[in-house]
Formats: C-alpha cells, sequence, structure tokens
C-alpha cells in the first residue's frame, strides 16, 4: 500500500526520508488560511486546531487517491496564556514573535492524520513543552541575521536542530514532534498496518 504525505513541507519530507519510510508527497490542495482563520472564529484550542487542519489535508486527498494511506500534518504553538502564534509573515514580524517568547513557556502541538479511502483512520497528537531564555535586543538581530528567512517558513521562528537551540532554557518533549510529526506514533500504525516491518 501507498503512502501519501499531504504536504510540502521540507523537514516532514526529510524525517519520513531518513526513518527509511517509503512515501509520496503531494500538495494536499487546501486553502490553509481560510480553514484556519474559520476553525479560529469557532474558537478552537491549539490542540484541536492542529487536528482539525491535519485532517483537512489528508482527507482531502484521500478522496482523490482512495487505495493510499494519506498522511496529513500540522502543528501549532501556544503560548502559556493560550494564545497562537502563526509563521512569522516578515523579519520584523520574525523579532515580534521572539519577543513574545522570550523567558516564556509555549507548547507546540504536531498532529498527524491518516485517512483511507477519504475517512480518518488513525491520528495522534504530539506535545512538547519549550520554555525560551531571556533574549535580547542583540540577540534577536544576530539570530535573524543568521536565520532569516529560513526560519519564516517555521511556527516560533526557529529550527531546533540548528541555531535555533540556543534559544532554549528547556525542553520537554520528543525532536521529531518540535520537527512537526509525532513519527516515533507514526511508526507504530505503520507497522501495525504492514507497512513497516515488525
Amino acid at each position: 500500500m501507498t503512502l501519501i504525505l499531504a504536504s510540502q513541507s521540507a523537514s516532514r519530507r526529510a524525517m519520513l526520508e531518513a526513518a527509511g519510510i517509503a512515501f509520496e508527497a503531494m500538495a494536499p490542495g487546501v486553502d490553509e488560511d481560510a480553514a484556519k482563520e474559520a476553525l479560529r472564529a469557532e474558537g478552537v484550542d491549539a490542540r484541536s486546531l492542529a487536528d482539525a487542519l491535519a485532517e483537512l489535508k489528508a482527507t482531502k486527498l484521500s478522496q482523490r487517491h482512495p487505495a493510499a494511506l494519506v498522511l496529513g500534518a500540522d502543528q501549532t504553538l501556544a503560548l502559556d496564556d493560550g494564545t497562537m502564534l502563526d509563521k512569522p509573515a516578515s523579519r520584523e514580524d520574525a523579532a515580534a514573535h521572539l519577543r513574545l517568547l522570550s523567558g516564556r513557556t509555549h507548547r507546540l502541538l504536531s498532529a498527524a492524520v491518516i485517512c483511507e479511502a477519504g475517512r480518518p483512520v488513525w491520528r495522534h497528537v504530539g506535545i512538547a513543552k519549550l520554555t525560551v531564555r531571556s533574549l535580547s535586543e542583540s540577540f534577536i538581530a544576530a539570530y535573524l541575521d543568521a536565520e532569516w528567512p529560513a526560519v519564516g517558513g517555521c511556527v516560533g521562528c526557529y529550527r531546533v536542530e540548528g541555531r535555533g537551540v540556543q534559544l532554549f532554557a528547556r525542553i520537554e518533549g520528543d525532536h521529531f514532534t518540535i520537527m512537526g510529526l509525532p513519527l516515533v506514533a507514526l511508526c507504530d500504525f505503520l507497522r501495525a498496518r504492514g507497512i513497516l516491518a515488525e
């Protein structure tokens, strides 16, 4: 059976490739911004938002490829007061996000949903808790000099597998969840379905 990743995310593709999981990647053809806006208008929390967006991507592509397992994924960032951050729109926006994260704890929620024949058959939401140390203005400027625009596609403005690790005082949760895919739980499901060896 074919596994299709309903995403063009380079980091998710790299994780699956490094894990030795055979897959095809396809764009899901979903207006993510419109869906996110509608869900937020309904007042959904960060976990429900990530889960709903992952399901939307997987379902849409699964309807076009009913014989495959289609994996949708999404990630949200919620501050300790429930405020959610999106990917930064500009370098100035990234600096504002880093100021907001500075000295605070936030949660990254990485949802994965697999659909078959247009219906969800598996879902998992991984949660990581990260505490950003107090960041000086000079550090933020130097960090963005080195990392912008690469972190423009990252919620929270960091790649924890690179220079972004310097932002943190404490990290709780698994590396894969932080990078955007709860890979250990996904591997369990793929073994149960015979896609990965027991």
